[in-house]
């Protein structure tokens, strides 16, 4: 008998790769560097209750700023468009301390009901004690929601999830808030270990995929470039969003210089042995340029479309295009689909031209003949 559609999901999933068997990859030959998708900015974000926001207004003036709230990651990821995640975690190895806001408490609330914030392991949250609701709150139930849909579609394409790593701010710890415990390379291996217990090997597409013997992970992405977006579907990559020196450097301890044995990885530089992926948040200006050059000469790259809320308010699209025509792989926004500016007074809304596809090849690496007919995804699942 054929597949039954009554088993579990993933039974369905190895039928549909059994039925799929030996027909030609969509993307045809693209490489993973190949393609350009749409990712938001601070994925897991909501906005506070009303009396918080009064709060906000008083003690920050770009308050305005925190003012948008995403679908669930399941839903950004079958109903936006959405190919890349971002996520701002926070170590919370014991567990709770998180779970009691000062913003909250000021406002008169009680303390946050949900038994997940007192769960050991990492918290997704924007801004410890002030701007702390999240559509996902703990980091592994982030990764579980992202699993669960990538077990129901595994064509999809690599998503990459930018990964924040975030402390506590001063300011609200002398006022009795929550403090963080360091990213020290102890928490950092906490959180390597974190990932791998959601997505296994094969699942991943990790610095030890693309290195080669006797080459620094730069060199081996410059000479033999990046895997094959046929053999690395259902799959997802993480990035590390941050810049500091001294994190990346707790991260690269041990010898691990071009990211041995690591799942991350690092917002890097040209010359460096760890340098396969950048972040160019600005593609405006002479940006592009610079962003086009990245991307030419194989890094993968991470541009923003907008930043809250100016676009949202203008419906200013010049950003966006300068974003997608850089051919940054990963274009973040706060606004894949109509409606979500509507709020700050227009309809600015950052999706890839045409009709409506999540991904589409690169501009500048897959131009014109080189980039195959028809979608490169099969048809979205649920």
């Amino acid at each position: 008998m054929g597949c039954v559609v009554a088993v579990a999901a993933v039974v369905a999933t190895l039928c549909s790769a059994a039925g799929a068997a030996g027909r030609p990859d969509p993307a045809g030959g693209l490489r993973m560097n190949q393609l350009q998708v749409i990712a938001t900015h601070n994925s897991y974000h909501r906005e506070v209750s009303f009396a918080e926001q009064k709060l906000m207004e008083q003690h920050d003036p770009n308050f305005r700023n925190l003012l948008y709230s995403h679908a669930s990651l399941p839903v950004q990821l079958a109903e936006q468009r959405v190919r890349g995640l971002e996520l701002d975690v926070f170590p919370d190895p014991r567990g709770g301390l998180y779970a009691r806001p000062l913003i909250r408490a000021l406002a008169g609330l009680p303390p946050l009901a949900d038994p997940a914030w007192r769960e050991p392991g990492f918290k997704v949250l924007h801004w410890a004690d002030f701007d702390y609701r999240t559509n996902c709150v703990t980091f592994r139930s982030c990764l579980r929601q992202l699993r669960r849909w990538s077990d129901r579609n595994r064509g999809h394409v690599t998503v990459p999830v930018l990964l924040e790593l975030k402390r506590t701010d001063p300011r609200l710890e002398d006022a009795g808030g929550a403090k963080s415990p360091p990213w020290d390379t102890a928490m950092l291996d906490a959180l390597d270990a974190e990932i791998r217990a959601v997505f296994p090997e094969g699942r991943m597409v990790t610095p030890d995929d693309l290195r080669r013997p006797g080459l620094t992970l730069e060199r081996s992405v410059l000479r033999y470039g990046w895997p094959k977006v046929a053999d690395t579907r259902g799959q997802v990559m993480f990035l590390m969003d941050n810049d500091d020196q001294r994190l990346q450097d707790a991260y690269r301890a041990g010898g691990r210089e071009s990211l041995q044995g690591r799942v991350l990885f690092t917002d890097s530089r040209p010359g460096r042995p760890d340098a396969a992926f950048v972040k160019q948040n600005d593609p405006t200006g002479a940006n592009r340029a610079v962003i086009a050059d990245l991307v030419r000469r194989g890094y993968y790259v991470r541009t923003r479309s907008d930043i809250p809320v100016a676009q949202a308010a203008d419906g200013d699209t010049r950003m966006l295009r300068a974003a997608l025509a850089s051919g940054a792989q990963l274009v973040s926004t706060d606004f894949p689909v109509p409606g979500m500016a509507a709020r700050h007074g227009s309809d600015y809304t950052a999706a890839l031209p045409g009709d409506g596809r999540a991904v589409r090849c690169n501009p500048v690496t897959a131009p014109g003949r080189r980039c195959p007919h028809g979608p490169l995804e099969p048809a979205r699942g649920r």
